[in-house]
């Protein structure tokens, strides 16, 4: 699972980036990186800004991540796989009321407790 979840965070990115619109040959028209661009350049006056979101998240759909990112990328996922995987194989919790031996049934070996007998008072006698 530890490196299952690393190469799944690294082929996930380009998908990810493709299916929101940030292509190859470009932004995809009527796309949500569309609108992200056409936000981007109405709060800059026109233009997107070099290093901005946009720009990057651009970048790295037309050429990919480079190879230090994808390095940075397969370990993050790898240890959130790390911790993903270890949450599953958690031992079951025991039965509510401890552990009971094999065979043995609810309530066998169970002291009973009897509940408490009235005070003595002492008979009156009349004569």
């Amino acid at each position: 699972m530890i490196t299952q979840g690393g190469s799944l965070a690294v082929a996930a990115v380009p998908a990810v980036l493709g299916a929101v619109g940030f292509t190859g040959a470009g932004i995809a028209a009527s796309s949500v990186a569309a609108k992200m661009m056409s936000a981007a350049a109405v709060a800059n006056g026109g233009g997107v800004a070099a290093g901005s979101l946009v720009a990057t998240l651009q970048s790295v759909g037309a050429a990919g991540l480079s190879t230090s990112s994808n390095i940075l990328l397969g370990s993050v996922g790898s240890v959130f796989g790390a911790l993903l995987g270890g949450a599953k194989r958690a031992p079951p919790s025991p039965p509510p009321g401890g552990s009971r031996a094999e065979g043995e049934q609810p309530g066998e070996n169970v002291p009973q407790v009897e509940p408490p007998k009235p005070p003595l008072r002492p008979e009156k006698h009349e004569k």
